[in-house]
């Protein structure tokens, strides 16, 4: 079942922003002439759908806790073992097969490093692979919501360190607490509060400071692009001189179909490349001719580069804050 009209735009309008009021379905609702039970209705349905994975914080990587990509060159006929493996482990939140020697490529969200490193040296010994590891060295652009309608320009914003945080103990609770999304009721924030023993006006005040400071880079609806028809999921890389990433990063980052745009480390013979751009199409043609309008912009077409486009998603789920390192799916 696909989303009808009003449900698509519900989705499309609070990827962003979501209320952080003491009955936020109130709010949503008004925006498409529903009340509270039949807003609350539709993003159940867009939930158990799959059109939405959550109704949550999309936190800045290496801000509260730290991350990294990872990829592994797997025989093909051990792709599925091996990405089960993967999967398993608590603190990998996204793993896809991509079509580069380098095969399954996955995201490691954890406390610290020493987190990252227990999860990596676990797959290498369940596996008998080495990873490559490329930390983010530096975020351009940081996926701030999928436009499903029109482009919206304006919510383009820098993505510099979050210099205005003040860390607070609760922060990571409360993360932690939402991770896998907002209870889909009417008084979420005091579900969350009662769940820490804390009070919703806390809950709030953190959420609302974290998206401040840009350590929460949007609070709303996190979409499962492929549902809607968006299943030409491009990494496109290149190898940029290291004196020009910023000036190359800052053209990319002006198209609007560039979700993301990183910088991360060469990891050679198999990695030569320090410059990363996630694009989004329905079909692989839209998605070249994107990068061919950046290429041309920015005067990269002669760099060495390369189009890895996703061909299975075996896990996808935001960061994980707990403490405790559970399976959690």
């Amino acid at each position: 079942m696909s989303p009808d009209p009003v449900e698509l735009s519900l989705v499309d309008r609070w990827q962003h922003n979501f209320p952080l009021v003491d009955k936020p379905f109130e709010v949503v609702g008004r925006s498409a002439a529903l009340n509270e039970r039949e807003a609350i209705g539709v993003f159940r349905r867009l939930r158990e759908i799959g059109v939405i994975s959550r109704i949550g914080a999309v936190v800045r990587p290496n801000t509260i806790g730290t991350s990294t990509l990872a990829a592994l060159q797997v025989p093909p006929e051990r792709l599925e073992e091996v990405a089960a493996i993967v999967s398993r482990e608590p603190l990998v939140t996204h793993n896809y097969e991509r079509t580069h020697a380098l095969n399954l490529w996955f995201v490691i969200a954890g406390a610290d490093a020493n987190a990252i490193a227990a999860t990596n040296e676990s797959i290498r010994h369940q596996t008998g692979l080495e990873a490559i590891d490329l930390p983010m060295l530096k975020a351009y652009h940081l996926g701030l919501g999928f436009p499903l309608g029109t482009v919206r320009p304006s919510m383009r914003k820098a993505t510099d360190p979050c210099g205005d945080y003040h860390p607070d103990p609760r922060d990571r609770r409360i993360l932690a607490a939402i991770q896998d999304g907002l209870t889909l009721v009417e008084q979420p924030y005091r579900a969350v509060a009662e769940q820490l023993d804390l009070n919703q006006a806390e809950i709030i005040d953190r959420l609302d400071h974290l998206a401040a400071a840009g350590v929460v880079t949007r609070f709303g609806c996190v979409v499962r692009h492929d549902k809607l028809g968006f299943n030409s999921n491009a990494m496109a890389v290149w190898d940029v001189p290291d004196d020009m990433v910023d000036s190359v990063a800052a053209s990319f980052t002006r198209n609007p179909h560039v979700t993301l745009c990183y910088r991360r480390p060469r990891h050679l013979p198999l990695w030569p490349y320090n410059i990363f751009c996630m694009i989004h199409a329905k079909a692989r043609h839209e998605a070249f001719a994107v990068i061919d309008e950046i290429n041309l912009l920015a005067d990269t077409g002669l760099n060495r580069q390369a189009v890895l486009f996703s061909t299975r998603r075996f896990k996808q789920r935001g960061a994980v804050f707990s403490d405790a390192r559970q399976g959690l799916n």
